[in-house]
């Protein structure tokens, strides 16, 4: 009983976070916007920025592995394997999300030192996708992060548990 209930808590985990990676892709990927002053028209999307390209790449790669991982057999000797992927797929996130968040603090701000302007004055939409993108980023690197302790727990804790 007890393994039935960590089974279905792993597979609840793990679809919540297809779902927030899933979520994340699609927001971000749907981001657009455009807005003319006088005679100048400003489109802003996603593609412009290499951080929001890497943001994308790395939810799709996260959220395919996420699926594919669904449908693993519990008896499967690939479970060890897993927890090194888990892995790096948490630090996939990490690193996706915090070059994103960083373009975006600058959108959101900009730099005076290095004169950049902030631009979500005139594309807030655009401005509220990303927000949103990013903080579905942030819920699926915080399941991933559980995920990535519950595995290491399933793994290690059978070899602490065994008689010498």
């Amino acid at each position: 009983m007890v393994t039935l209930t960590k089974r279905i808590g792993a597979l609840v985990l793990r679809l919540a976070a297809f779902g927030a990676a899933l979520a994340a892709l699609i927001v971000m990927v749907t981001s657009r916007e455009r807005a003319s002053f006088f005679a100048v028209s400003l489109e802003a999307k996603y593609t412009d920025m290499a951080a929001f390209k890497y943001f994308v790449i790395a939810n799709a790669v996260v959220s395919g592995y996420s699926f594919l991982v669904l449908f693993l057999p519990k008896e499967s000797l690939l479970w060890k394997f897993v927890v090194v992927l888990d892995l790096v797929m948490t630090m996939l996130l990490t690193s996706s999300l915090s070059a994103a968040l960083a373009v975006a603090q600058v959108g959101k701000k900009g730099n005076a030192n290095a004169g950049w302007l902030p631009i979500c004055g005139q594309v807030p939409k655009f401005c509220d996708q990303v927000t949103g993108a990013l903080i579905a980023g942030f819920v699926a690197l915080v399941l991933y992060v559980l995920l990535l302790l519950y595995s290491l727990h399933s793994v290690v804790d059978p070899f602490l548990l065994q008689k010498s």
